[in-house]
């Protein structure tokens, strides 16, 4: 809907503006929203309330999305000239979408830890629904500026949150001290990983935009649009992921480690047989796709489809291997993989010439690098691994919000 209203040259800034609020947003904040789930649930099975945690939580949040704010500011003029053609209105809607975001997933996993799984579907629901009547009407008045494309979406996630809990009861039940401890010794290494995370998922049209030249002003918007079709696998991929870890965690708990390698092996296999499907199938059809969906101003090349989806394959691979080290509780070495596959997708990306080829090299290249150096620091795990004591729950990693 907004491709079409904006047409590619006006919809590039836009797709940039929301690729890089997907990679701050539920980068920095998604760890939040996992560890305040799993530390609410865990009060309420011994029967305490969980004000002063979510209280707790709540300043860790806002502590981190007012850094984030204060660093956007003086980078405020580079980012319109660079990044959003110039529309400030952008710049000030990415400010207030990391605001809107803090409070956003310290909601969902206030939500979830309560159990109100019915009320944490309807926010998701209700955000969208809310963000499509907003562009609509944007596009049916004839509105041409992103900027208010972008307030728009911001604003449908905050009026989510208003509706949701306007009048809820018993979501802040007083109870005893939180310590800093509660929210998890491996936050740090779950934020990092994180941000890499939404890095490799989200930040293709970021780079697009940054390395284009002023003949090609509508290629972040044709990167998005087909980046969206070839990830299309992953919103499928989740079905399967959101039980995973815990059922991983509940077989080394049971010392079925038997049990616990063929699932992930199988698993693996799976990822790939259909993976291999995907990538060919996007290579036919993913420009077709793309003229159909978006208009025939967004459409790229087979061989640019064949490159974005074998990077999904091998990203959704990674996403595995992932929940298997924290099912470990391996952070720091699942953190270390994440890491290097944002850097090599830095280097590659810097080292290539052609526009979007390079970008996607880069993609493959980290999603690559970080399910290889995963596999090779599980490979140590796994030789003298002893059944943990205390299974995690955290999925901060593993679930990535795709854009």
């Amino acid at each position: 809907m907004t491709a079409r209203a904006l047409g590619p040259e006006r919809y590039a800034p836009l797709a940039t503006f929301w690729s890089l609020l997907f990679v701050a947003g539920p980068g920095f904040f998604v760890p939040l929203e996992q560890e305040v789930g799993r530390a609410l649930a865990a009060r309420r099975a011994r029967g305490d309330g969980g004000r002063p945690l979510v209280l707790r939580a709540a300043a860790v949040g806002g502590a981190l999305a007012v850094c984030l704010i204060i660093a956007t500011v003086p980078a405020a003029g580079p980012l319109a000239r660079r990044l959003f053609a110039g529309d400030s209105l952008l710049v000030v809607a990415l400010m207030a979408g990391l605001a809107v975001y803090a409070l956003h997933f310290l909601s969902r996993g206030t939500l979830s830890g309560n159990g109100r799984f019915r009320l944490y579907g309807f926010l998701i629901g209700i955000e969208g629904v809310l963000r499509l009547v907003f562009c609509v009407a944007l596009a049916v008045a004839g509105v041409k500026a992103p900027g208010m494309f972008g307030l728009s979406l911001v604003l449908g996630s905050l009026l989510a949150i208003a509706l949701v809990l306007r009048g809820r009861r018993g979501l802040l039940i007083p109870g005893p001290p939180a310590r800093w401890s509660e929210l998890s010794s491996a936050l740090g290494y779950l934020l990092a990983a994180s941000v890499c995370v939404q890095l490799l998922l989200s930040v293709g049209p970021v780079a697009v935009q940054l390395l284009a030249t002023a003949t090609q002003r509508a290629a972040a918007g044709q990167f998005l649009t087909a980046r969206v079709i070839a990830f299309m696998p992953i919103f499928l991929f989740q079905a399967v992921q959101a039980p995973l870890l815990p059922k991983l965690s509940g077989l080394l708990a049971a010392g079925r480690r038997d049990d616990f390698r063929r699932m992930v092996l199988r698993l693996l296999a799976g990822v790939v047989l259909l993976g291999a499907c995907a990538v060919t199938a996007t290579a036919l059809a993913g420009p077709w796709a793309s003229r159909l969906l978006f208009g025939s101003g967004y459409s790229v090349t087979s061989f640019d489809f064949g490159i974005l989806s074998a990077s999904c394959v091998t990203f959704m691979v990674a996403q595995v291997l992932t929940s298997v080290l924290i099912a470990f509780r391996c952070y720091a070495r699942m953190a270390t993989g994440w890491l290097i596959g944002a850097v090599v997708f830095v280097g590659v990306t810097a080292a290539g010439t052609q526009l979007f080829v390079r970008v996607e090299l880069g993609l493959l290249g980290g999603s690559v690098g970080s399910a290889l150096v995963m596999a090779c620091l599980l490979g140590g795990v796994t030789r003298r691994h002893t059944t943990p004591t205390d299974a995690p729950t955290s999925e901060a990693t593993s679930r990535p919000r795709t854009a």
